[in-house]
């Protein structure tokens, strides 16, 4: 297992990189690059010329054109200097060569438009991700998991049915409209006034007690996290299910049950870590999703200040050295994720052996 894990670990490198070079090619051809966008603000605010900051970083792309869309009317100097600055002038091969050795180093420098350093804006965003993606995940599995196994023994049966039925219909619900719903039926709609409406945390946090902050963290995280955990309870419900229902079916639990082995026996002590292994083969896919992606619209009904908005932001305004970072740091965590999934397997069933596999 330590060889396998350890060329997984070597494969990370030239992963990276090829997700950088395609990101970074692509951005080289993508309209409307940052000083397209500071020249669009200029001509929209008039005299503008004292708001211009310099940020001078690496990363970054953008069509640069001999004319840009909408900096007609501006000095050509004041254009040179703008290129100069977010290093536009030059060639895109020693950018990305710069980019790459400045990443290794974790140096992601800082956002063009916001004038504080990527690592920091991303920590700062981060607690919300966390709190989506860990909580939200690991209330699905708590839920889903128990369920699909009772569904899996019960199969056919009215209970079956009946909460099949449940799980189809939050399915097909939407996430941003579940929690919409939670919003009116529990925080202050036109029902109940149970959970707050905004934020993680009160204007008060700090002065609470160690006890009052957990409190208060939970309270304004259960509606955000279960509207994130709606879409995902469904999956996983009926992946557990039909996952028991193949296992249960084969010879061997036949053979057991035979032997007179109790049936919770039978589940847990052999079905369990079969069926499970293909319900641990989505927990990277589940816990990235939220944690980075599907949590936009959450983010925004809930007024959360998470990197959904920031990532979606950097992309409206160009801002090259976000979207880089954090593109760098998620497609980072994605592969050691997925080394600890592999990981998961031979902890659930110590038969499997990478190595073996491999070779």
């Amino acid at each position: 297992m330590g060889a396998y894990i350890l060329r997984r670990l070597l494969l990370i490198i030239p992963t990276l990189i090829g997700i950088m070079l395609v990101n970074f090619t692509l951005t080289q051809f993508v309209p409307g690059g940052p000083i397209e966008q500071i020249a669009a603000q200029l001509q929209g605010q008039g005299d503008a010329f004292s708001n211009i900051s310099g940020g001078g970083a690496e990363a970054g792309g953008g069509a640069i054109e001999e004319s840009y869309q909408g900096a007609r009317g501006l000095p050509p100097e004041f254009i040179a200097q703008l290129e100069r600055e977010f290093g536009f002038d030059r060639p895109p091969v020693e950018r990305f060569l710069n980019m790459l050795w400045n990443y290794l180093r974790f140096d992601f420098g800082t956002s063009w438009f916001r004038s504080i350093s990527v690592i920091d804006l991303v920590l700062e965003k981060m607690p919300v991700s966390i709190t989506l993606g860990l909580w939200s995940t690991l209330l699905a599995y708590l839920i889903s998991i128990p369920l699909g196994i009772r569904k899996a023994v019960r199969d056919g049966s009215r209970f079956d049915t009946w909460s099949s039925g449940v799980i189809i219909m939050g399915y097909a619900i939407p996430a941003f409209l579940f929690a919409v719903l939670l919003m009116v039926l529990f925080a202050g709609g036109s029902f109940w006034k149970i959970f707050p409406l905004r934020g993680l945390t009160s204007d008060n946090f700090a002065d609470l007690s160690t006890w009052g902050k957990i409190k208060d963290y939970a309270w304004h995280a259960t509606l955000p996290v279960v509207a994130s955990t709606i879409s995902s309870f469904a999956t996983l419900t009926l992946l557990t299910k039909n996952s028991f229902l193949d296992e249960i079916n084969k010879q061997y639990v036949i053979t057991a049950r035979a032997k007179g082995l109790a049936e919770r026996r039978v589940l847990y002590g052999h079905v369990f870590r079969n069926a499970m292994l293909i319900v641990i083969a989505g927990f990277p896919a589940m816990f990235l999703g939220v944690f980075f992606g599907a949590s936009i619209l959450i983010e925004t009904i809930f007024s959360l200040d998470g990197l959904g908005r920031l990532g979606f932001e950097a992309a409206v305004q160009r801002d090259y050295p976000v979207i880089f970072g954090t593109l760098y740091v998620f497609g980072l965590m994605s592969l050691v994720v997925g080394i600890l999934s592999d990981m998961m397997y031979v902890f659930v069933d110590p038969r499997i052996d990478f190595e073996k596999r491999a070779g």
